[in-house]
């Protein structure tokens, strides 16, 4: 099956020669993605690859990138973060169709990962409770990828935690 994903990297000072790490990541096998090199420091990689499971297509593509740029480092996997317009696009609705049927469902609906002027959803949390609700048609591909996407960045973000920190926390967020 062919999995659709995006992954975002910051990069090494010594690692800004965007034609060589091109260079490097064509002869990895990065070849199946678009590479963006358009802002200094950082690298974006727009992903079609085959694979037997989402599992398999981004930790692959996840363990090229690391061969051809060892010290770049992943900052977000995608697709995960996301606004209504994003997900009414993906479930075949339109942007005020989406808002109403979150604005309808403000209980059940899923909670954003960041509330303000242009709120963020975790887009697997929105498409499973768009399948649970039924009449959307959504891309198995996508869906897995988004549930695998959540995942890398969650716990991408939880290394970052300081144990100390956690543990006195851990019961006070749960």
């Amino acid at each position: 099956m062919e999995y659709v994903f995006t992954l975002k990297y910051r990069l090494a000072a010594e690692d800004c020669d965007a034609d060589a790490i091109v260079e490097r990541l064509g002869e990895a096998g990065c070849d199946d993605a678009t590479i963006g090199v358009g802002q200094p420091g950082r690298l974006a990689l727009l992903f079609t690859r085959e694979g037997a499971s989402a599992f398999e297509a981004v930790t692959s593509a996840l363990k090229d990138v690391k061969r051809a740029v060892p010290s770049a480092q992943l900052a977000e996997a995608g697709p995960d973060f996301v606004g209504l317009t994003d997900v009414a696009e993906m479930a075949g609705v339109s942007r005020q169709n989406m808002r109403k049927l979150m604005l309808n469902n403000a209980i059940d609906f899923p909670p954003p990962v960041h509330e303000g002027s242009a709120s963020v959803w975790h887009l697997t949390d929105v498409l499973e409770w768009l399948t649970a609700r039924g009449g959307y048609e959504i891309e198995i591909g996508v869906a897995d990828v988004a549930k695998l996407a959540k995942q890398i960045n969650l716990t991408k973000e939880a290394r970052q935690i300081e144990p100390r920190v956690s543990r006195r926390l851990g019961n006070l967020v749960a």
